[in-house]
C-alpha cells in the first residue's frame, strides 16, 4: 500500500499568543511550534497501516513556511518513508481550499490507495482541507475516525457521531480524517529522530503545482483583521449558608446573564 499523511505545522496549545502591531497576523516571534495534535493521529495510523501490511511506504505531505520541514522531520521520526514540502511563500492568498488544491495536485502523481489528515487543524480549526482534498482527488471521504482496519481492499472504519457510532466501509483508494481517540501517538525514539535527518524531503513550488491564474481565482478569503479572545473574568467565590448562595447565583444568572 502507498498512503499519505498530510502533516501542518501549528502553534503550541501553551504558547501565548500576540497580534501584530496591525492586528492582521500573528506575532511569531517566540512562539513554539508542534505538529498539529489530529495529524499526530493520522501519522501513526498511516505508519501502523504500513507495519501490519508488508512492502508499504508513508509518505508525509505537508505545506507552510520553510519551518515546515521540521514537522515533516517529525512524521519521518516517527515512521514515516519520505516527505514532500509544498513552500507557500508568494502565494496570493492563503485558505483551506488553495491549500486542498495544491496538496491534491502534489498527491495525484503518487496515486496514493489511502490518504489521511487530522481532521481539522488547531490554529484554524476550519476543518476543510480534508473534504476539500477528497474533491480535488475525486475520491470518497470519511471524517472523524475512531478505529480503522484495511481488509481486501476496502477500509472498514469507526466514526463517533452525537450519542452514537457509525460503521462504514468504504473502497481504496480514499480520503480519511483522524479524529482523537484512534490511536495513541508514539514518541519517535533518538534513533529514529537521527535516521530521519537522512531520509528525503521533495520540495515543491506553487508554480510548479498549479498556474499564477489559477491560484488567484482559488483565493476566496481576505482576512481584514484578528482578534483576542476577550480576557476571562476574576471568579467570585460564595460565601454564606446554602441557602443564601443559592439566591445569589439565581439572581446573577437571570439578572446578569439574562437566563430565563
Amino acid at each position: 500500500m502507498k498512503i499519505v499523511a498530510l502533516v501542518k505545522q501549528v502553534p503550541d496549545t501553551e504558547t501565548k499568543i500576540k497580534l501584530t502591531a496591525d492586528g492582521k497576523a500573528l506575532e511569531t516571534a517566540g512562539i513554539k511550534y508542534v505538529v498539529n495534535p489530529y495529524d499526530e493521529f493520522a501519522i501513526e495510523e498511516a505508519v501502523r497501516i504500513k507495519e501490519k501490511n508488508s512492502g508499504s511506504t508513508v509518505i508525509a505531505v505537508g505545506m507552510g513556511p520553510e519551518r515546515m520541514k521540521e514537522a515533516l522531520r517529525t512524521a519521518l521520526a516517527m515512521g514515516a518513508d519520505e516527505g514532500i514540502y509544498i513552500a507557500e511563500e508568494n502565494l496570493p492568498g492563503k485558505d483551506g481550499l488553495i491549500t486542498a488544491r495544491l496538496l491534491a495536485e502534489a498527491i495525484k502523481s503518487l496515486s496514493p490507495d489511502l490518504v489521511i489528515c487530522g481532521k481539522q487543524a488547531i490554529d484554524d480549526d476550519e476543518g476543510r482541507v480534508g473534504p476539500a482534498l477528497s474533491h480535488y482527488l475525486e475520491l470518497p471521504f470519511v471524517a472523524n475516525v475512531t478505529k480503522l482496519t484495511v481488509e481486501s481492499g476496502k477500509l472498514n472504519l469507526h466514526r463517533e457521531l452525537e450519542g452514537r457510532t457509525e460503521v462504514m466501509e468504504v473502497a481504496l483508494p480514499a480520503v480519511v480524517s483522524a479524529q482523537k481517540g484512534l490511536n495513541e501517538p508514539r514518541y519517535p525514539s533518538l534513533i529514529n529522530i537521527m535516521q530521519a535527518k537522512k531520509k528525503t524531503i521533495n520540495e515543491l513550488k506553487p508554480e510548479q503545482l498549479l498556474s499564477n491564474d489559477e491560484l488567484n481565482k482559488l483565493s476566496t478569503l481576505e482576512e481584514t483583521g484578528l482578534n483576542l479572545p476577550p480576557a476571562r473574568e476574576k471568579g467570585r467565590k460564595l460565601q454564606g449558608d446554602p441557602e443564601q448562595m443559592v439566591k445569589e447565583i439565581v439572581t446573577f444568572l437571570t439578572e446578569t446573564v439574562k437566563i430565563s
